[in-house]
């Protein structure tokens, strides 16, 4: 518990310092296997791979991210434990986890279906914007997600 506190407020001391947070770098993704994963978000949804780097350990230090994104990418990870691995797919207990938003949602849904991208259900229009579900190889429930304009 104190280690928790003294977290929080080390994080506090470092917000005052710079004025905000700088951003919300790499999100871990377990994956079965590295080329696999590597053809289906680089191939299938149009990503740039960053970096592919060999470990000493005989993993690699693999980053994808949405071509033209700045901040977030994705580490794509082998799992190290049955744990781990029991988790591929079902990162975050089968609800949405993962939002790809796209500034042209017809544009690229379309070019995800060609892909072979599973949707698993038809775009709807809300109040917030243009939206469909649809999967990774593993079953990772994602949102593509074109905002509504506030302009």
């Amino acid at each position: 518990m104190g280690d928790r506190w003294g977290r929080r407020r080390l994080a506090r001391g470092i917000r005052r310092q710079n004025g905000r947070m700088a951003h919300l770098g790499l999100v871990a993704l377990l994956v079965r296997e590295y080329d696999e994963a590597i053809d289906f978000y680089v191939g299938d949804l149009g990503f740039e791979l960053v970096e592919d780097t060999a470990r000493p350990d005989g993993s690699r230090w693999v980053v994808v991210r949405p071509a033209g994104a700045r901040e977030t990418a994705l580490l794509l990870a082998r799992p190290s434990s049955a744990e781990q691995q029991a988790r591929i797919g079902d990162q975050t207990g089968g609800r949405v986890g993962l939002f790809l938003y796209t500034e042209d949602f017809a544009r690229d849904h379309a070019r995800m279906v060609a892909a072979g991208v599973r949707f698993l259900e038809e775009p709807r229009h809300e109040a917030y914007g243009s939206v469909a579900v649809f999967v990774d190889i593993y079953g990772n429930r994602w949102d593509l997600l074109q905002p509504r304009s506030t302009e």
